[in-house]
């Protein structure tokens, strides 16, 4: 964790920005969740226990701060509410998403799916792409096997009746 904090703190630096303590904090709660996608109130109340001092709408400035220097993603799942994302050390692009609309799990792809289409994309319409981002929304194999065993949650035996 220290050696990507390193990084990222160096990142910010080269862009004129320092890596204050509210910042550090912020950073270190995204590393040490960062199989969850957070909301910036996730984060803020995360980041509340280690800097209780913090606000929130400094936590809401670094979030931006890290998705413009591109440290972070800021994603949506179509409910309405920003989620951030780090984003992987290296990678060309963002990494896709399997959203499950039947328990709201999100489970994520990290191969790029998208080279061929990214290729016919920029050589037919002539568009420079920077990065691209996939989001499937469909049932996850949890709610799958819980169909296949016959298990129902209560909402759904509700409907049923």
């Amino acid at each position: 964790m220290e050696q990507r904090i390193d990084r990222i703190k160096k990142q910010l630096h080269s862009q004129s920005y320092k890596l204050t303590p509210q910042r550090e904090a912020t950073v270190r709660v995204l590393l040490e969740n960062e199989k969850d996608h957070l909301s910036a109130e996730d984060v803020y109340l995360l980041v509340k226990e280690k800097a209780p001092e913090i606000g929130l709408a400094t936590v809401y400035r670094t979030l931006e701060l890290l998705n413009e220097l591109e440290v972070v993603d800021k994603i949506n799942f179509g409910d309405g509410v920003s989620r951030y994302d780090l984003r992987k050390e290296g990678a060309d692009h963002f990494h896709h998403h399997l959203v499950c609309i039947e328990c709201g799990s999100v489970d994520e792809i990290q191969e790029d799916l998208l080279g061929e289409v990214e290729k016919i994309v920029e050589n037919d319409w002539r568009f420079k792409i920077k990065d691209h981002r996939l989001t499937f929304h469909g049932i996850c194999y949890r709610c799958h096997e819980k169909q296949d065993t016959g298990e129902e949650s209560g909402s759904e035996v509700k409907e049923m009746n």
